[in-house]
């Protein structure tokens, strides 16, 4: 395994507690109170999803970056 995909594999790990604890903090929040903070906080895990789900794609992305490098190395060696 390539310090590539060492650093792709961790950060896809911690994207998905990112998302998992947003996940369950919105799966919490009561949905019948109309109290400015509770919107405010459902704001702020919204903002935590698609921050977890950019960072998800980033690292997928790093992830095929360092296979075409891999391939690309195999077939100049090959």
């Amino acid at each position: 395994m390539t310090i590539g995909q060492t650093t792709a594999l961790q950060g896809l790990q911690t994207s998905e507690a990112q998302f998992n604890q947003a996940a369950s903090k919105i799966a919490q929040s009561p949905f019948s109170s109309s109290a400015p903070g509770d919107i405010a906080d459902l704001s702020t895990q919204a903002i935590a999803l698609l921050q977890s789900k950019n960072s998800f794609e980033a690292n997928i992305q790093v992830l095929k970056v360092d296979d075409q490098m891999s391939q690309t190395l195999l077939n100049v060696v090959g």
